[in-house]
């Protein structure tokens, strides 16, 4: 099934309608994340029938994934209550620490059995974390995919997980709809996949625990943004579980800045910091933290000279 099937045999029931939040302004067909996701299933037995050992996570791990992909897809279709939502994203985090265990932090090993069960806790909070990351930043053009494919590449590399070319190769293909002027968005099913996929990699990593921290700071420009946002909206005695329009990247938009432009520094952004990571191991994570902390501001010190107010709107 391609995108572009789905975008012709979905788009009257998933249709995205422009409201207060949205950066389009044109109804536009969502759910074109099912597209990647069955195409990168569909290559794994493909590439396995030729010889090539792609599936360096186990099957059940993909297998996890189906509930959040399920719900994803009704969410796209009818809006689910967040409630949900979060329900199911914990319950694929818990299978995924059960098939791949928790990400590693040696400073609780002090604190034995207990020490294990908040590594467990933590690990399985920072999933669904980064699964709600990736879906506040899909709301702009080719951002998410771009950004995702460049990170995921990174992971292939990094972790030697080369399973996550066949995911890449297939968000290469849904950028060609995604990026600016979008003609299908992901939706819910497939941002939160790639943040779930995200998760999957940084868990799945064979190196020291330095390697595996370090690779933690390629998702800075998804999870930098977010972070920030979240922290300001709270300062600010907002409700940071209602919709907004404040993240950095939204207000970039209402700033002038064209969809293509926004996606394109984001990344751009994700390219420098893996060749910073990659180069130079956990210096290089210390470094794109720094550089990520810097443009935030930067950021910020542009747009008020743009005196852009910040929208809270929601629907």
């Amino acid at each position: 099934m391609s995108v572009g099937a789905i975008s012709q045999n979905f788009k009257a029931q998933l249709l995205d309608l422009p409201n207060k939040r949205s950066s389009h302004t044109q109804p536009i067909p969502r759910g074109g994340g099912l597209g990647f996701i069955i195409a990168f299933f569909l290559m794994i037995p493909v590439n396995q029938s030729i010889g090539e050992t792609f599936a360096t996570a186990s099957l059940w791990v993909w297998l996890s994934l189906l509930p959040l992909i399920v719900i994803g897809f009704i969410d796209d279709w009818k809006t689910l209550p967040a409630g949900i939502r979060y329900i199911g994203q914990i319950s694929v985090g818990a299978l995924i620490v059960i098939q791949c265990g928790p990400f590693l932090q040696p400073w609780l090993n002090q604190l034995g059995a207990l020490g294990w069960w908040i590594e467990i806790a933590t690990t399985i909070i920072g999933l669904t974390a980064l699964i709600n990351f990736y879906n506040f930043m899909d709301g702009m053009d080719g951002l998410v995919a771009g950004v995702s494919a460049i990170q995921l590449g990174f992971m292939a590399v990094w972790s030697q997980e080369p399973v996550l070319w066949l995911l890449v190769s297939a968000l290469v293909g849904f950028l060609y709809w995604n990026w600016s002027p979008a003609k299908i968005f992901m939706g819910d099913v497939g941002s939160t996949f790639l943040g779930a996929v995200m998760a999957i990699a940084l868990l799945n990593q064979t190196g020291s625990v330095e390697q595996s921290w370090a690779a933690l700071a390629i998702t800075l420009p998804i999870t930098g943004d977010a972070i920030y946002t979240l922290f300001c909206r709270a300062i600010r005695g907002e409700n940071i579980f209602k919709a907004h329009r404040s993240h950095i990247y939204q207000r970039l938009h209402q700033a002038g800045w064209s969809h293509g432009r926004v996606a394109a520094v984001y990344v751009g952004a994700t390219v420098g910091l893996a060749l910073l990571i990659y180069g130079y191991g956990g210096w290089g994570a210390w470094s794109s933290l720094i550089g990520v902390a810097i443009a935030i501001l930067v950021a910020e010190r542009y747009l008020s000279t743009r005196q852009q107010p910040l929208s809270h709107s929601n629907d």
